[in-house]
């Protein structure tokens, strides 16, 4: 990975990013990467030969979509963190098992089989439906209603 390559795979993203108004997901991949150094050196290591050696090498190619590789990413991350599924949420809420890619409109989650550990957000949708909002809030915020 050379200095060309991560500025033209940052060039393609944000190409992408303001054409289809799509959220940028490094921010919160950064957060995953830094959780993953503090609690397993191996796997950040090889999170972090993904990022140099594939991910910014075929963004920067323009082999594959910048948001399909990010979120393939992403859910590498998250499955290095905590084994688990991962679901995409359509704008309903119903939740179907992931493939990538998404599409734009589906907010995707993994879901760590420790049932004490919250769902780690892979894929935020440009804007969240009602539905996908309540599911959001609950399993990655773990925000629930009190009922009266």
């Amino acid at each position: 990975m050379s200095e060309d390559q991560t500025a033209e795979a940052d060039r393609r993203l944000h190409e992408v990013l303001e054409s289809s108004g799509a959220r940028d997901p490094r921010e919160f991949y950064r957060d995953r990467l830094r959780e993953l150094k503090s609690a397993d050196a191996p796997a950040y290591s090889k999170a972090v030969a993904y990022y140099q050696d594939r991910l910014i090498p075929e963004v920067a190619a323009g082999s594959v979509d910048p948001l399909v590789a990010w979120a393939e990413y992403g859910h590498m991350l998250a499955e290095s963190l905590a084994p688990g599924r991962t679901v995409s949420i359509d704008a309903t809420g119903s939740a179907q098992p992931y493939e990538s890619p998404t599409q734009p409109n589906q907010l995707v989650l993994h879901m760590p089989q420790n049932q004490g550990v919250r769902a780690l957000l892979v894929s935020l949708p440009t804007a969240l439906t009602p539905a996908q909002r309540a599911t959001y809030d609950v399993l990655v915020s773990g925000k629930q209603r009190h009922q009266r």
